[in-house]
């Protein structure tokens, strides 16, 4: 074998092994690019779905206590809600509030709402209204019995000895457009919110 075809097997090996250090480097790049794809994918997905349609928000105060707690983070969904009695709502906005309030829908529009503030008794349409075990005890400048407007809702805090809600001309009834959206879930801690 003479030196000018050694030096080309030589350089034939080397280029061979070069192109299994390539293709080796390029299977370890493609690997790392594997994983991260989806994981990318899966975060614009989040991402969109609580843009678009749910949104965390964070509980501050105690006027929703026993059902929720001053630091809960919970989940609401933000689009085509319907306001239904019962359901805990977050307000933004409302009465030319800044902050964000969270409350419990107790009447609708057309709805009449009395309290007894002697008993603590609250009735809608007659009806005495189950959402808290706590009386409703302390009364603000709002006299009852009144008939919630169309178009608005009459919310209170669970906590009624510690919510300024519907009660006081400061919050009054709400326009159905400040409501941001229902609670449906709570993420701490973890469970479902009624």
């Amino acid at each position: 074998m003479s030196k000018a075809e050694e030096t080309t097997l030589n350089f034939n090996y080397d280029e061979e092994d070069n192109k299994k250090k390539k293709t080796k480097k390029d299977k370890s790049k493609m690997n790392i690019f594997d994983i991260l794809e989806p994981i990318v994918a899966a975060l614009l997905v989040i991402t969109v779905i609580f843009t678009l349609f749910f949104r965390v928000v964070n509980v501050s105060g105690p006027s929703m206590m026993p059902t929720l707690k001053d630091g809960d983070k919970i989940i609401i969904s933000a689009r085509g809600y319907e306001p239904t009695v019962g359901d805990i709502v977050v307000l933004s906005g409302a009465s030319g509030k800044r902050e964000t309030i969270v409350k419990r829908i107790i009447a609708l529009g057309g709805d009449k709402v009395d309290i007894n503030f002697t008993t603590g008794i609250v009735t809608v349409n007659g009806v005495e209204e189950e959402y808290s075990e706590e009386l409703t005890l302390q009364q603000f400048d709002i006299a009852f019995p009144i008939t919630v407007p169309e178009g608005c809702v009459f919310v209170l805090g669970d906590n009624r000895s510690d919510s300024l809600d519907s009660r006081s001309t400061e919050i009054g009834c709400i326009d159905e457009r400040y409501i941001v959206g229902k609670v449906i879930f709570g993420i701490f801690p973890f469970g479902k919110v009624e």
